[in-house]
């Protein structure tokens, strides 16, 4: 009886400072992805102004920032890395389209905006992501979340038909 109390004691604790390790570095991620800040336009007209410019294409980020799951992990794993940002800065114009379900987190007048925009591309999916030109014009799409690494090719694809 003893050695099984023993045995059953050391998984216990071994286990406990695995879960504390992981725990830890967790942490450290948050803290490197906060570190990562993108450039965002801060309204439809001035991205579509800035890409007839720059001769870039506009990615809109349709997310629903304080209730949808899969648009967080997104957020972490594909918006806030070093890769994203390096591909971002050098091709293309970033625009978020948040529609929060918490009304205080965005301004009323952005709110209106940010409606009228999916209701023009017909957004119901959250995530979405969409590429469109100068114009306004959709280019691509891609709707839901899938492994952040399979949005690479996709991205490249579309700068590259530009």
């Amino acid at each position: 009886m003893r050695k099984i109390f023993f045995v059953f004691s050391i998984c216990l604790f071994t286990s406990h400072v695995n879960f504390g390790q992981d725990v830890v570095s967790s942490d450290e991620e948050i803290i490197k992805s906060n570190e990562i800040t993108l450039n965002w336009m801060p309204n439809y007209k001035e991205a579509l102004k800035k890409s007839k410019k720059e001769k870039k294409p506009v990615l809109i980020y349709f997310t629903g920032s304080d209730w949808c799951g899969p648009c967080k992990v997104l957020d972490k794993k594909l918006f806030h890395t070093e890769k994203f940002k390096a591909l971002a800065d050098k091709n293309l114009i970033l625009l978020e389209v948040d529609i929060p379900r918490r009304l205080d987190i965005i301004s009323p007048d952005k709110m209106v905006e940010n409606k009228s925009i999916q209701k023009k591309y017909k957004v119901k999916a959250f995530p979405t992501l969409m590429f469109v030109n100068h114009r306004g014009k959709k280019i691509a799409e891609k709707k839901g979340y899938i492994l952040s690494e399979y949005y690479y090719p996709f991205f490249q694809s579309e700068i590259d038909n530009y």
